[in-house]
């Protein structure tokens, strides 16, 4: 409650009119929560970002740097970094996930589309963290310790640990072999908000320097939302076209293209696998377990694609063989 006490006093003391009311608007995944701050002359949204937990700067850097490509991101309209807190414009509530159906998906994933390559376009090195081997190895480990071991209770082999291994290695060495540019992380239909101009982008201060196809296989093998693959293909396709007239380092061949887009799928899909199962037995947040099956689904259908992958789609088969026959439901 002080905490809560001090980020009113805050609130109040930058808003230019009185503040009417302050109400939770959302949290993440994270230790950070957003208020809208209600006044007679609209709304505002206030990040509580705890610095024992959470540092305010990346945020900051990261939408003026997405801002200055062309990207709509919040307007940053007080600051107080030791605190914690951020006074910012107001999207409003309606995320991609809440917008999107048959009808508008072509128009809203097209401004999707746009907004990532202008960020793209804008990208250079020293500016972000850089997506390295490490960070992207270190992400795939949550997926033996906390979905496996964790959440469905296996004890893999010492043959299993080799698959896993030389896959986890197969799978970095086509991802770090892509072209690297700015990568938002998590750009998906619960952080593009529709707004005018369109789409209005949040939760980024995550962001690196790393694979060019990371920020697509996020938008388009969504965890919360799915579409037919045949419409995936096309929406890949129009951005593939679009960066390419852009000049993003793009492959020539779009079938090379795809393939790194795949490839770099996995790699998140794992991770994600593992941040979920996390997000459950460490931080209490079972609203993400419902999304597992379309993860895991996602995940296999890729690596009966490729050669280099069979051996750990086998490895998932045999895993769900094993929870299944203890009880457990996917």
């Amino acid at each position: 409650m002080e905490r809560l006490e001090r980020l009113t006093a805050w609130t109040r003391s930058v808003l230019p009119v009185p503040l009417l009311a302050l109400a939770p608007a959302s949290a993440d995944a994270s230790f950070r929560r957003y208020f809208r701050a209600v006044t007679e002359s609209g709304s505002f949204v206030v990040m509580d970002a705890p610095p024992s937990h959470e540092d305010c700067r990346p945020f900051v850097h990261v939408a003026d740097l997405f801002r200055a490509a062309g990207a709509h991101t919040p307007e940053i309209l007080a600051e107080n970094l030791e605190q914690g807190f951020l006074l910012l414009s107001d999207f409003g509530n309606t995320t991609y996930l809440m917008a999107l159906n048959e009808a508008n998906a072509d128009r809203l994933y097209g401004d999707a589309n746009r907004a990532l390559i202008q960020i793209q376009a804008a990208s250079r090195p020293g500016e972000l963290p850089d997506y390295d081997a490490e960070s992207l190895r270190r992400e795939m480990r949550l997926f033996p310790d906390w979905y496996l071991a964790r959440h469905l209770n296996i004890d893999l082999s010492d043959a299993q640990r080799a698959v896993l291994e030389t896959t986890f290695a197969a799978i970095l060495a086509n991802n770090l072999a892509q072209p690297r540019v700015y990568v938002h992380r998590d750009w998906h239909s619960r952080n593009l908000m529709v707004t005018d101009p369109n789409p209005g982008v949040l939760d980024f201060q995550d962001a690196v320097y790393g694979p060019i196809t990371y920020d697509l296989v996020s938008l388009y093998k969504d965890a919360y939302i799915h579409w037919e693959e045949a419409r995936v293909l096309d929406w890949v396709i129009r951005y593939w076209e679009a960066g390419r007239r852009a000049r993003l380092p793009l492959a020539d061949d779009f079938g090379d293209f795809y393939r790194d887009f795949e490839w770099m799928g996995v790699q998140r899909h794992i991770k994600v696998l593992g941040i979920f199962a996390r997000l459950y037995h460490r931080d209490g947040k079972d609203g993400y377990l419902k999304d597992l099956p379309l993860v895991l689904a996602y995940l296999k259908k890729a690596c009966g694609r490729y050669n280099g992958l069979g051996d750990f789609l086998r490895l998932l088969d045999q895993v769900e063989g094993r929870a299944a026959d203890v009880g457990y439901t996917f």
